[in-house]
């Protein structure tokens, strides 16, 4: 049966990773997609359907982030998970690819990601996109909460789903099933229960930054963000704006955390455009 949330798989230091390519090498500079952190979430979750209107003009991977997808899945007691460890995979995972420089995508978790990597290495980053994404100071958010603190049943998955999605369309039978066996494969959930740990406080705390820090990122950004976002609230990317000097925002009305998915095509040519300009 095929798998296409299987790609390829690569050495990124101490762990194997999986990721998806799509597009060719044209000589312009790459882009590196970075998934959320949601229970059963992979790169083919998160990107199956932005992939392929990017990769027609654009030479682009998708990876899945440790412990999550198919990527290798350690419990807490065996790494740290955390900013520090997911930031080394994206930078090893350049390096085992002999990625350059590359244009950073980061959905949520993955913006935070996506601004750590351009604070430690900035030189690395071309430009940034990031999507309901996290990484400044903020009180816990509820959905965030919930999604962290996810009990491993198929209905808990469904209200999950219902809270990611404003478009209730999008919050299909299929999907609830798909991401709920995902979030049962061998070695998810022990390594999903160690990566967030009660007080959730502290985890989102790990995947901040405090202003003083963010203002220092340079790179042209773009950040996009569903109005009615209910796992990480759209005034995350209101402050953004204002400490990114080189930013833009774009703000999808009637569109929950979930804008790769419910404005897939729109999202994919705000991408596209955005990484042609000079």
């Amino acid at each position: 049966m095929s798998r296409p949330e299987i790609g390829k798989s690569v050495k990124t230091g101490e762990f194997t990773t999986n990721y998806l390519e799509v597009g060719e090498n044209n000589g312009g500079v790459p882009l590196v997609f970075i998934h959320g952190s949601g229970p059963g979430v992979s790169a083919y979750a998160n990107w199956r359907l932005v992939l392929p209107e990017v990769g027609v003009d654009n030479h682009a991977y998708a990876l899945d982030m440790v412990g999550f997808g198919y990527s290798d899945k350690p419990t807490g007691d065996e790494v740290d998970f955390g900013i520090e460890l997911w930031t080394q995979q994206i930078l090893d995972f350049l390096d085992a690819l002999d990625i350059e420089k590359a244009n950073l995508v980061g959905n949520s978790f993955g913006g935070s990601l996506a601004i750590s990597v351009a604070l430690k290495a900035p030189d690395r980053v071309n430009k940034i996109i990031t999507m309901g994404a996290m990484g400044v100071e903020m009180d816990m958010p509820y959905g965030l909460n919930e999604v962290w603190g996810y009990k491993g049943t198929r209905e808990h998955m469904a209200e999950l789903i219902d809270l990611f999605a404003y478009d209730k369309k999008f919050a299909t039978e299929e999907l609830i099933t798909v991401r709920h066996e995902a979030s049962q494969e061998p070695g998810f959930h022990e390594a999903f229960s160690s990566m967030f740990p009660h007080p959730r406080q502290s985890s989102a705390d790990n995947l901040s930054f405090p202003d003083e820090e963010i203002k220092k990122i340079k790179h042209k950004t773009l950040l996009v963000h569903g109005r009615e976002d209910k796992v990480v609230p759209v005034e995350n990317s209101y402050r953004l704006i204002n400490l990114l000097e080189n930013s833009d925002l774009h703000i999808f009305g009637k569109c929950g955390h979930w804008v790769q998915i419910e404005k897939s095509l729109e999202f994919s040519a705000l991408v596209n455009d955005f990484v042609k300009e000079d």
